[in-house]
């Protein structure tokens, strides 16, 4: 086990309020990093994305950092833009 993740065990251990919110925070931290790669696997700015999509760079920025409440459609569109597909699963 990584250093890391003993840390983040203990932690969760021993703060009740860090251990509620850590799983949830991770999952969409996570998924703003994978949007990320993906434009960045395909060559694309932030800025010639947020054109496609008729946005703000920052509401790119905010989406590849932030992406804890973003909406699926615009996920959709994200990812279409990129010549992607948005798969959920329930496992």
């Amino acid at each position: 086990m990584s250093d890391l993740k003993k840390y983040v065990a203990k932690r969760k251990a021993d703060d009740k309020d860090f251990a509620e919110g850590y799983d949830e925070g991770y999952q969409n931290l996570k998924f703003g990093i994978m949007l990320k790669a993906a434009r960045k696997e395909s060559g694309i700015t932030q800025q010639a994305l947020a054109e496609m999509l008729h946005t703000q760079k920052s509401a790119i920025s905010r989406i590849e950092n932030h992406s804890d409440d973003v909406k699926l459609s615009t996920l959709e569109r994200f990812a279409s833009a990129l010549g992607k597909k948005i798969e959920i699963r329930l496992v």
